[in-house]
């Protein structure tokens, strides 16, 4: 886990931190035991909590389903509260950068999974949500080194959809009520596959873009490498014909 920052421990670089004393005090207690990681810690610990509840007196029983929903319900808020609180006082560590994501998706999983094992839920809902969720993770993996995919509004309706849905589905819900939670799934469906396409098209340019500025970087290198030769200019001619050159100079306009 990154610390608090030199500047907020003191001395005249020190940088204003929003929150007043709040704020300040939070930046310098920023450590493993945070309230962001705290929160994020519980989101985890609810996850097996969900599933005992869930699966209490053979998965039916509605008052227990209500239970499960709770426990479902607040592992969703805390994934609003963790990340902000974080932000706004400096409390982003190693820690919650690598928790958070999996806390995300144990929950989002393991409500989908007792959903289908239980018959509320097609397994194949299930599977779509899964794999994008997975796939997403390693499209972010691959293109790290060029840059960052970043959350798009797609995405964020797309979680707020899920959470709905799923939400809905943990209760044992009747009648027109149970109707309207299999055309929020829908949505949510729908959703998660657009938003999924879109990740991969960014990750992709991002990647021509990233592989066009690492072959423009590495003509210019040798461009100069060249300059500093006896025969500097006879090869820097020679190097700026080559088809690497050419084509860095041609991706840069």
């Amino acid at each position: 886990m990154t610390g608090a920052p030199a500047s907020a421990t003191g001395g005249s670089g020190a940088t204003p931190v929003r929150g007043g004393k709040l704020g300040t005090a939070a930046v310098n207690q920023a450590s493993l035991w945070n309230i962001a990681n705290l929160l994020t810690m519980a989101r985890l610990v609810l996850v097996p909590g969900f599933v005992v509840l869930m699966f209490h007196n053979g998965g039916y029983d509605p008052a227990w389903r209500s239970f499960a929903w709770a426990a479902f319900a607040i592992a969703m808020i805390t994934d609003l509260f963790d990340g902000h609180l974080a932000r706004t006082y400096n409390l982003v560590t190693d820690f919650g950068k690598i928790a958070d994501p999996i806390a995300d998706k144990a929950i989002m999983g393991a409500a989908l999974v007792c959903l289908s094992y239980l018959g509320d839920l097609p397994w194949w809902v299930t599977g779509v949500i899964l794999f994008r969720e997975l796939g997403i993770t390693v499209l972010r993996f691959w293109v790290i080194r060029h840059g960052v995919i970043p959350a798009s509004r797609g995405g964020k309706l797309k979680t707020l959809s899920q959470g709905i849905a799923v939400g809905m589905y943990v209760l044992a819900l009747t009648g027109p009520l149970a109707t309207l939670r299999f055309w929020v799934m829908a949505v949510a469906v729908v959703l998660t596959v657009v938003t999924g396409l879109d990740y991969v098209r960014q990750a992709v340019v991002l990647r021509r873009q990233g592989l066009a500025a690492e072959r423009s970087a590495a003509a210019q290198e040798a461009v100069e490498a060249a300059a500093e030769t006896p025969e500097g200019a006879g090869d820097v001619d020679r190097v700026a014909g080559t088809p690497g050159a050419r084509g860095a100079a041609e991706a840069e306009r």
